[in-house]
């Protein structure tokens, strides 16, 4: 029963919890790596093309970056709120 919990656990998707710098918040997706094959390598997802995989979040995240090495984890961030 463990063993099967194990897997169900890793083929679910983790998000990170925020990050920020001065312009953004941040955070990063690690999707199972059976939908990972479904994602571009060469160019960055639009909102219906990550949406397709599965992943959940608020309106305003973008794809902004690849980081070909692991392409299981992808990276989003969202201007903050100017006050």
């Amino acid at each position: 029963a463990f063993y099967l919990f194990f897997f169900m656990q890793n083929q679910q998707i983790q998000y990170s919890e925020k990050y920020f710098d001065d312009n953004y918040e941040y955070r990063h997706v690690i999707i199972p790596s059976d939908r990972a094959k479904l994602a571009p390598l060469n160019r960055l997802m639009n909102e219906a093309e990550w949406r397709g995989l599965g992943i959940h979040q608020s309106k305003g995240w973008v794809h902004y970056s690849i980081h070909k090495p692991e392409p299981h984890i992808i990276l989003f961030r969202r201007p903050l709120e100017k006050k």
